[in-house]
């Protein structure tokens, strides 16, 4: 009896704190219990614990929890199993439990029945912000694991719809040329998410498919979308919006919404210290979004209305001001302070390599060099007809023309141009993306519904494809196991 009433007490006080006393807050001992007996295991910033091979682990937090200095492994189920064997069901002295995710014999996600649960589970709590694998079963005897968490039912597709019928159609494939390769290794396994003018969704491609397999469903014209460095999850902005959507690419749902109050629009991404940057250009405002926690980290009040934004190095960003034309810098390591450094008529890309700004006008048809540390105007360089886009590789600058459909090579070093990869579209050059990790760069179009793969590292085309939609947004990553596929 006893046992019941301080149970119930610690419900109550449970459910009466503040909303983030629900949220997944890891406790960090368990975080690094997890890294050091767990190896490949990851926690989703909503608390889900995961494996590259699509494992998954429930975590339960306890009524209260017991402090040690050290976590050690109360129990598992089977008994004596270690954690890096992945046990059904692992109980930690301070009373956490990891709940191993099962599929049963009719294909559904569910946990392990036990007949006479432990207190620990019986007493535990799932985060109430979690997204848990669609359709899962709890067991009758612990469903007060589950608080008022929300479980999405079987039925319940997510964000996957078919790809629209009304999205432009291609026909016929673009026959290769005698040095263009058959297949190229570094697609087989990436899935391409494609924005496009035609479409709100999102279109999901596989590979070197033409054609998109399906679409994941959004609610307005998409303004911007990046992927977070681990690949797992899609920021996506949508026009007149104050929303950052954060979509989890193994469940295909809106895991997050962060409300910014005021418009969302470009996103750039800070790998090394994993943030993301998020302008608000009318409100001459940049946010900083911690991607471990998916939570705003601080608000940037800067100069002027900020577009083109970008990052050089992990230690400055750049923007343009689109009423004046400034060039401004905001410096990371100095608490986000600004400097002016002059006018540049309209400005299409900012990039940086060895000490210098590089940007391009795409109607003056030049790209100006600047010494960052002396802001002075170093050269600059005729180019093609409309440089729409830049990407900086090692000591190059690759830079896109849309007027000649191709790409102008230069020498960060020299800053001298070395050489031109002719494109063989025949459209309207858009982006240029590395695809992550390799040596290659995709070049969309958008006027012929194709996409140029090259070489950075040889400076040459290898690969034309075919897509049956146009291209405005796209993101190339690997393939990931899907959270709720059997």
């Amino acid at each position: 009896m006893k046992i019941i009433i301080r149970f119930f007490i610690a419900v109550v006080v449970l459910f009466t704190a503040t909303t983030d006393a629900f949220a997944a807050k890891i406790p960090d001992n368990v975080k690094n219990f997890v890294k050091k007996e767990m190896p490949g295991a990851t926690f989703r910033f909503d608390g889900l614990l995961s494996y590259p091979d699509g494992t998954l682990y429930l975590p339960l937090y306890p009524a209260l929890i017991k402090k040690f200095d050290t976590l050690s492994v109360k129990a598992t189920m089977p008994s004596g199993q270690k954690p890096s064997s992945k046990p059904n069901v692992i109980i930690l002295n301070n009373d956490f439990v990891l709940l191993k995710v099962l599929t049963d014999s009719k294909g559904r996600k569910t946990i392990l029945y036990i007949k006479e649960p432990p207190i620990e589970i019986k007493t535990g709590l799932l985060p109430q912000d979690i997204l848990v694998p669609t359709g899962l079963i709890i067991p009758d005897n612990v469903k007060g694991i589950i608080g008022n968490l929300q479980i999405p039912t079987a039925n319940d597709a997510g964000l996957k719809v078919k790809a629209e019928p009304s999205v432009k159609r291609v026909q016929k494939a673009t026959s290769l040329s005698k040095n263009q390769v058959q297949t190229i290794n570094q697609l087989k396994d990436k899935t391409i998410y494609i924005a496009t003018c035609y479409s709100k969704n999102i279109q999901v491609v596989k590979g070197e498919s033409s054609t998109p397999e399906y679409a994941l469903a959004q609610k307005g014209l998409i303004y911007d979308m990046k992927a977070t460095p681990d690949e797992k999850f899609l920021l996506v902005t949508t026009f007149g919006k104050t929303f950052v959507n954060v979509i989890s690419l193994a469940d295909e749902r809106i895991i997050k919404q962060i409300d910014l109050t005021t418009p969302a629009e470009e996103i750039v991404i800070d790998k090394a210290r994993n943030l993301a940057y998020i302008t608000s250009g009318s409100n001459s405002l940049i946010y900083v979004m911690d991607l471990n926690s998916m939570k705003l980290k601080q608000k940037i009040k800067i100069k002027g209305m900020c577009q083109k934004l970008a990052l050089g190095e992990g230690n400055i960003l750049f923007y343009t001001d689109k009423k004046t034309n400034d060039l401004w810098t905001v410096d990371i390591p100095t608490d986000y302070t600004t400097k002016n450094i002059g006018s540049f008529p309209s400005i299409t890309k900012i990039c940086y390599s060895q000490g210098k700004i590089y940007v391009i006008s795409r109607i003056k048809n030049r790209l100006a060099i600047i010494d960052l540390a002396t802001t002075s105007l170093i050269s600059e360089i005729p180019l093609d007809s409309k440089p729409v886009d830049m990407l900086a590789y090692k000591d190059k600058l690759f830079i896109l023309s849309a007027g000649e459909t191709a790409v102008q090579v230069l020498n960060t070093k020299t800053d001298e141009l070395v050489k031109t990869i002719n494109l063989n579209t025949g459209g309207f050059s858009t982006k240029i993306y590395q695809i992550k990790n390799t040596n290659l760069a995709i070049v969309t179009d958008t006027k012929t519904n194709k996409y140029c793969v090259i070489d950075l590292d040889k400076n040459t085309l290898i690969k034309t494809n075919t897509l049956e939609i146009p291209v405005s947004f796209i993101e190339v990553l690997k393939t990931i196991k899907k959270t709720n596929s059997k």
